[in-house]
């Protein structure tokens, strides 16, 4: 099997917390590779691309707000079927139904202070990876 890559959002909660570090740290020991990172502001246009199946939904301006109240760290990892694996790591969205040991477990509080975004599908992280990045960010 060939190696896969996800697209990882570190949330404003995260870099609050200043967890980003312990973050990455988790994702690294499980043996995943950074193909690439950057921080970045998103934009209410980048916002309502991302969230599209959310934006007509009456919580959207919750999402925006929160999404956009501070920059973000965006990972692109790569490693065996990534997408699940990651998606195991950082446990169900709602933090309070995640397990301890799960990196919302552990760091989340909430369903929207939930740490990370992660690609949910090999498509969707096919999609996300061009929406966040130029073909020449990506090493590896």
């Amino acid at each position: 099997m060939s190696a896969e890559k996800t697209l990882v959002i570190l949330k404003p909660d995260c870099l609050n917390q200043g967890a980003a570090g312990t973050v990455i740290e988790r994702f690294e020991r499980a043996g995943f590779e950074i193909a690439a990172c950057k921080m970045m502001r998103l934009s209410t246009t980048l916002l309502r691309e991302h969230y599209a199946h959310l934006a007509k939904l009456p919580f959207f301006p919750e999402i925006e707000r929160f999404m956009g109240s501070r920059p973000v760290i965006v990972l692109i990892l790569r490693g065996e079927r990534a997408v699940d694996r990651v998606r195991e790591l950082l446990g169900p969205t709602d933090s309070t139904k995640a397990p301890k040991g799960t990196i919302r477990g552990d760091l989340g509080t909430d369903k929207m202070s939930n740490i990370c975004h992660a690609s949910d599908s090999a498509a969707a992280a096919a999609t996300e990876i061009q929406r966040f990045f130029r073909a020449d960010e990506i090493f590896g």
